[in-house]
């Protein structure tokens, strides 16, 4: 039967143009202060770049302890989150560079484990989070001892557990 001149079709005969497109993997990267964090950036990065995906990368703010003058608490905490929001620029410039995208960015306050959890059940489209192991004898991390522990059954994405001793070539290697 023909088609009415003027009109597209209605359906794709081509099934590869009619499947739907599978989600795009975003692998979650915690900034912070150690030394391993470049190590689980950059292996964030090389999985997303070589599997189509992107990376988010949040860092968390701890809250100050109560100060008795409320000024100088707010310009304390006004001076974290500027600090914390320039290393987030430097950092996605870092994975635009590896990746060809620019990374979600998230700045939260409160308890890092309790709002890394926070993150991922508000943005479903984290699918990753990459941690890596931090290699001085007192062991891998407080993130890492919590998420292979009690919080594992709280995580609802897989955990990527990076050794933070691994050099370039090695991370090249593995992904």
């Amino acid at each position: 039967m023909a088609e009415p001149i003027g009109t597209e079709p209605t359906a794709s005969t081509n099934p590869e143009e009619s499947a739907p497109k599978p989600p795009v993997r975003i692998f979650l990267v915690v900034v912070d202060d150690s030394p391993e964090l470049p190590v689980a950036l950059r292996y964030a990065c090389l999985r997303a770049r070589k599997s189509g995906g992107k990376v988010a990368l949040v860092t968390v703010l701890e809250p100050a302890e109560m100060q008795s003058w409320l000024a100088v608490e707010n310009l304390m905490r006004e001076e974290q989150r500027s600090e914390a929001e320039q290393k987030l620029q430097k950092l996605a410039r870092d994975v635009n560079r590896l990746t060809g995208t620019l990374p979600a960015l998230y700045v939260r306050e409160g308890n890092p484990r309790d709002e890394v959890l926070a993150l991922i059940e508000e943005e479903p489209s984290i699918s990753i989070l990459v941690l890596a192991a931090g290699t001085d004898p007192e062991g891998p991390g407080p993130l890492i001892a919590y998420f292979t522990g009690r919080g594992l059954t709280r995580l609802r994405i897989p955990l990527t557990i990076v050794p933070g001793g691994l050099g370039d070539d090695a991370l090249d290697a593995i992904t």
